[in-house]
């Protein structure tokens, strides 16, 4: 990794007649995402121009989140420097990708390893029901693998004019007036150094927390803490009779052996599947379920060679702050993950790529200094656009894995065409997609008949084991 320079900080700080007076409701940090308040942040003026130079942003992370933050910022004339510590990032999630990701963030096919367009959704007693009928023929749901579609966002950020640093980000220490820079504590790995690396400092305007769930610029701003699953993964390479099997089609198995709250999955990889599972209130029991999920899947896995073994937190919601003064919270470290489906790449790339457009928005392309305000049109527009989505899968979460009548009721409902149609809409497009009166009533009828029928199903087995 090459190293650079600085520029100066001439112009940062301004005369106390330039101070700008933010007047808000409550307190301005505060963010709740369950909690629509009539926060309103205003300036006294419009905030300063910068002197010989353009603002500075550090994005903190190079996942989905942070590579999209960092291209949108380089591209809007912003001063950029991406901070990653595992440049061959290979975060253990199922690596799937709605179709409409491919288009919005211009993403090239090859790093695509498998179209999905079918999927099997297995019951806790392996009733297995086909989805993927009501997809249009060039509808599919992307197979990735992060550690490849990481290192592009970062590769094409960096091409717009980021520049990325490895290294690992330890702390922060805050402005102590409205306009003074964050100071950045991180070690630079750059070849050189050794495994130690070289500690650093570095003087910014404003900072994107994208470092994942355990983010230490979440700490740094007393962003509070948030329930989180883990997620556990093996990598199988199996024999090429049964990877053309998986060659387009994704499974996933619902039951209280393979997750009392989640489900497991194997998805299709470019030469492997990925078989996994998560849980929010079994952590201890991960490998537990992860065996069963195996179990599950055995006769179509047989012969395979575990090849990478994963495991890494994965938040439930998100923060109680994602917010404050010239700091903003994306992806993981927001807690953009879904319920239900535990779906957050897209989130993490959209929500880095809306946080940065507003700071370039609010920076007039870099000319200007930024302010909390600024930063909070992201959280609008973005909690108007997905809450709707969270909240919706929130409560099939709740209703659904509650217990194993209840999958099993899920899976039935899973194989009606207007459910599955509902379903891929919402998720290939990412919006909640509008029903039909008639059909929703169709769908209630069917749903608590299939609770019934799930039942009597279970005191049948209850019957049979005494």
């Amino acid at each position: 990794m090459s190293s650079f320079a600085l520029k100066s900080f001439t112009g940062l700080r301004q005369s106390p007649t330039d101070q700008i007076t933010l007047v808000s409701h409550v307190p301005s940090s505060l963010s709740l995402p369950h909690r629509r308040t009539s926060l309103r942040v205003t300036a006294s003026r419009a905030s300063p121009k910068l002197a010989n130079r353009t603002l500075r942003v550090a994005v903190i992370g190079g996942g989905p989140a942070g590579g999209a933050a960092a291209e949108t910022l380089a591209q809007g004339g912003v001063e950029t420097i991406l901070i990653e510590r595992k440049m061959d990032n290979c975060k253990p999630c199922g690596g799937a990708i709605p179709l409409c990701m491919v288009g919005e963030f211009n993403l090239p096919l090859d790093i695509i390893d498998r179209r999905v367009t079918k999927m099997k959704m297995i019951s806790p007693s392996n009733i297995a029901v086909d989805i993927g009928r009501t997809l249009k023929e060039h509808e599919y749901i992307g197979m990735v693998r992060r550690e490849v579609l990481d290192q592009y966002l970062r590769e094409r950020a960096e091409k717009s004019g980021a520049t990325v640093i490895n290294g690992l980000f330890l702390k922060m220490d805050l402005p102590e007036e409205w306009d003074s820079p964050y100071v950045l504590h991180y070690t630079e790995y750059d070849g050189k150094t050794g495994a130690t690396g070289q500690k650093k400092t570095m003087e910014v305007d404003a900072v994107i927390g994208a470092d994942g769930a355990n983010s230490r610029v979440a700490k740094s701003i007393g962003a509070g803490d948030y329930d989180y699953a883990i997620a556990f993964q093996e990598r199988i390479r199996i024999p090429d009779d049964k990877m053309t099997y998986y060659e387009d089609l994704a499974e996933m198995y619902v039951g209280d052996d393979v997750s009392p709250d989640f489900y497991g999955w194997v998805f299709p990889k470019c030469d492997h599947v990925a078989v996994g599972t998560g849980t929010v209130t079994h952590k201890g029991d991960i490998k537990k379920f992860q065996l069963a999920t195996r179990n599950r899947a055995k006769d179509k896995i047989l012969g395979g060679k575990i090849i990478r073994v994963e495991a890494h937190p994965i938040p439930e919601h998100p923060r109680p702050r994602r917010l404050s003064k010239r700091v903003a919270l994306v992806g993981d470290a927001a807690g953009y993950v879904t319920k239900c489906s535990g779906e957050g790449i897209y989130f993490a790339a959209k929500s880095g790529r809306m946080c940065a457009e507003a700071i370039v928005e609010g920076s007039q392309n870099g000319k200007k200094m930024i302010d909390e305000s600024d930063l909070r049109k992201y959280l609008e527009k973005w909690d108007k656009t997905y809450l709707p989505t969270y909240r919706v899968l929130d409560v099939l979460q709740k209703v659904f894995y509650r217990s194993n009548p209840a999958r099993e009721a899920f899976v039935e409902m899973c194989g009606d065409e207007y459910v599955q149609k509902m379903t891929f809409d919402s998720y290939l497009y990412k919006r909640v997609a509008p029903g039909s009166p008639l059909e929703d009533l169709k769908l209630a009828v069917n749903t608590i008949g299939s609770v019934f029928r799930a039942n009597a199903l279970r005191r049948e087995i209850e019957k049979l084991n005494v």
